[in-house]
């Protein structure tokens, strides 16, 4: 069986002894900056608001237009007799040609419409900054995301190890016990327990390496790599950041209300749900301009001949003002108001929830890390007094004066120790940048190139 189980490994698994390219967590993150889709969207969208603002600005200039015109006309009339008071005349065949030329330029400007103009700047705006901090807040979601990927990388890639380490123990408890049994100092029961625990440590390893196959290909699809490129991700500096983070969270979190107003303050998604609020009461001012009355000005220069040598001869000058007075719309105006005032209304709701879900996701993460920080210092010592328990019930066993089965009990406990606190070390640090993800003070400048 260790044959076959050999052979499904090397199968499934040969890939890995190519060449390996690393990447660092920070590499990782610099690649999801550049290479994800939305924020490449987002980033596009950007253009559209400027422009946008652009546009609003220009409602409030005059507009300038110039045009052209030339035209040729022949009649052909034919002739024929006329009576006139009694008196007949022949009318001979006539055939004219006339031609015109004009050159005109006119502008116009809106000296009042409702003061819509006014507030669909101020709307553009909004929509520009808004827009703005939600690619802020993307980009938060890129770095926590690859992080949270990463991590998960790492943390099946030192699981496989502890599950490496088992097989190598079981294998050399294997061939202990098979040279005790030549020499009939154990009983060949226990050769067979041993031999099953060895293949279960084996099975637990093929598994091992199947999650830690599933966590590398998520993480290269999220960072837009190849899924089956054979990438390395490197995890020298977990232990280090888990007590970089401890640090952190433990100077920032000592009140927990101080962290929820901290990320109120912060968030620039709350501060961009806060703008499409004011964006939709400048839509309702919009709106409500058509009850108003709308004031234009007009000016317009023309040149006008029957030659272009004479165009200077024959000029026209208009001024004109036009006011214009909304009495009945068929309810349009009603209709776009409600619109509106609805928009600004879920609007508003929006926001409240927003702050609802900040304060929850801050207080269950801000607890869970408490937990968690607890788990990681009892996990460790777990792995200590499993470690010394196991070489006890070894030596004893060794003398004659233990079994097998304590044992092989001793030795599952320290593997579940090793597993509980690799578990427990890489939920702390992923709860740790999950708080600073909930706080908005993830750090995504220095990732952008």
């Amino acid at each position: 069986m260790r044959i076959i189980l050999s052979l499904i490994c090397l199968l499934t698994f040969g890939y890995a002894s190519f060449a390996q390219e690393t990447l660092s967590l920070n590499q990782a993150i610099e690649i999801a900056m550049n290479k994800n889709t939305l924020l490449q969207k987002s980033e596009n969208s950007i253009k559209s608001y400027k422009s946008g603002v652009k546009a609003a600005y220009g409602n409030l200039l005059p507009t300038l237009d110039a045009s052209g015109n030339w035209n040729w006309t022949k009649a052909d009339e034919a002739g024929g007799n006329v009576n006139f008071g009694g008196f007949v005349f022949d009318q001979p065949a006539t055939s004219q040609q006339s031609r015109n030329y004009s050159v005109s330029a006119g502008s116009n400007i809106t000296l009042f419409d409702g003061l819509a103009n006014i507030a669909g700047i101020s709307q553009s705006q909004n929509d520009l900054e808004a827009a703005r901090l939600s690619l802020a807040r993307l980009k938060q979601d890129v770095v926590f995301q690859t992080v949270s990927l990463y991590y998960d990388v790492i943390n099946a890639k030192q699981l496989m190890k502890v599950k490496e380490d088992d097989v190598t123990w079981n294998q050399k408890n294997l061939e202990t016990i098979t040279e005790r049994n030549k020499l009939g100092a154990v009983t060949l029961a226990d050769v067979y327990n041993q031999q099953v625990k060895t293949g279960n440590a084996e099975l637990a390893l093929i598994q091992a390496k199947n999650d830690l196959e599933t966590a590398r290909t998520n993480l290269q699809y999220y960072l837009g790599l190849d899924v089956l490129g054979n990438y390395e991700f490197d995890d020298s500096s977990v232990n280090t950041e888990v007590e970089t983070f401890g640090n952190e969270i433990k100077s920032q979190s000592e009140d927990l209300s101080v962290l929820v107003t901290r990320a109120l303050e912060t968030r620039s998604d709350y501060k961009s749900a806060q703008l499409s609020l004011e964006s939709a009461n400048n839509g309702i001012t919009i709106a409500e301009s058509g009850y108003f009355p709308r004031l234009s000005g007009n000016i317009s220069y023309q040149l006008r001949a029957d030659a272009i040598d004479n165009l200077n001869q024959s000029k026209y000058l208009t001024v004109s003002a036009t006011l214009s007075f909304p009495i009945f719309s068929g309810f349009s105006v009603d209709n776009r108001v409600q619109i509106a005032e609805v928009n600004a209304e879920n609007k508003g709701i929006e926001l409240t929830e927003l702050e609802r879900d900040i304060k929850r996701n801050i207080q269950k993460t801000f607890l869970d890390l408490q937990a968690a920080e607890k788990s990681l210092n009892v996990n460790e010592e777990n792995v200590k007094a499993a470690e010394e328990n196991r070489r006890i019930e070894s030596e004893k066993y060794s003398l004659g004066s233990g079994t097998l089965l304590n044992v092989l009990i001793a030795n599952s406990d320290y593997t579940t120790a090793r597993t509980n606190y690799i578990n427990a070390k890489f939920a702390y640090v992923v709860l740790s940048e999950q708080l600073k993800y909930y706080l908005g003070v993830l750090d995504t400048q220095k990732y952008e190139k």
